[in-house]
This record gives C-alpha cells, structure tokens and sequence, in this order.
C-alpha cells in the first residue's frame, strides 16, 4: 500500500471541515432570511459608472476592471423590547411592528400607542420622499387560516388610515394587504416567536433607492 504523506492528510481533512462550515453558513443564512411577501425581494441598484481610462485608476499595464457588481445590502435594528423592528436594504425601507404594541388582543381597534409609533413611520417616508407605500398585516399561526387572514387585512387597514392622516398627501399611493400565518418571521411554536410573526410591516422606497 502506497503511504499518504502527513501534510496531504491534514489538507483533505481541513478541506473537509471548511466544506462543512460554509454549508452550514449558506443554511444559517437562509434561516435567518425568509422569503418575504411578493414585491418586498431585494433589489440591488444599477451600478455605479465607473470610467477605466480614469487617471486615478493605477492598474497593471494590459489590465483591465472586471464587470461591475452591486451586491444586496441588508441592515436591521430591533428595539430591546422587540416592539418595532427596521430593516434598510439598497431599495427599501421597512417598519415591522408587533400587533400588541398598535391593537388589543384579537381586536383591530388601534390602541394608545400606535398614534406616535405611526407618526414615527410617517416622518421617515416624509425624509424619503415616499409616494409608493406597502402596509401588509400577518398573524401567527393560531385560530383558522380564513380568521388570520381577515384580522391582518384588518388590522393593515387600520394603519393605513392612520398614516393616511398623518401623511395628508394625495400623492401618495397604498398597496393594502392581509398575508394571516403566511410569512412567519419567527418560530411559531414558541409564544416569543408567535408574538414577533403577529405584526405589521409598512415598507416604501429608499430616496437613493
């Protein structure tokens, strides 16, 4: 039998491990991002232009810049409490906020709180100049899938009357839906995570977008 030098066997067996590791990423990640509900997918933004005969460009002699790329940029910021959750993206800005924080239990009657948390919302689409604006409600998976969906379209409404008010622009536009159980954010089998899947999300354009 032929032996197999040490240092090959330490390379096939670190090989083996750096395979497993990035499977194991590349499965994390699409854990922790979910496809979302139609029309809230990434979307990178053209390119910049960038001129190769530029000056200030010191490539070898013969060399040339590879293709462009732009690649999805995703930046979340959840309060300790849980309550209003933001994500940015290169096109998108998104409010998500839990269900007990605007309504009561069961109930799509707008409580105390929401005035100031919608009016928050409000100001930042006013900064992004934001005339095209999502408000889609979810449930988690409790109750029958028919209830889920009324309540959350409910409750969608809801918020986009509110923001209607506080925006009072008639140039601004609203796509209005409920998605119930679909598109859980969290694990429905825990309370903690049933109570982050219970909310509402109010996304709009990026000004830079």
């Amino acid at each position: 039998m032929t032996a197999v030098p040490r240092f090959a066997l330490v390379l096939t067996a670190a090989s083996v491990l750096l395979a497993a590791n990035l499977h194991a990423a590349t499965a994390a990640r699409a854990e922790d991002d979910p496809v979302g509900p139609p029309g809230t997918e990434v979307s990178a933004a053209a390119p910049v232009e960038v001129d190769a005969a530029d000056p200030d460009l010191k490539l070898p002699e013969g060399a040339t810049l590879a293709q462009a790329k732009v690649l999805d940029i995703k930046s979340v910021v959840e309060e300790q409490s849980g309550d209003e959750r933001r994500e940015d993206t290169n096109t998108n800005v998104t409010f998500a906020l839990q269900a007990e924080v605007l309504f009561g239990k069961d109930s799509a009657k707008l409580g105390a709180e929401a005035q100031s948390r919608i009016t928050g919302i409000a100001e930042e689409i006013k900064a992004q100049n934001a005339t095209k604006i999502r408000v889609f409600g979810f449930t988690d998976n409790l109750g029958s899938s028919a209830h889920g969906e009324v309540l959350s379209k409910k409750r969608a409404n809801a918020v986009q009357e509110l923001l209607a008010q506080s925006l009072n622009d008639s140039g601004v536009t609203y796509e209005v839906r409920g998605y119930g159980e679909d598109y859980p954010i969290a694990d429905n089998s825990t309370e903690a995570g049933r109570k982050k899947n219970r909310r509402v999300e109010v996304s709009f354009p990026r000004a830079d977008g």
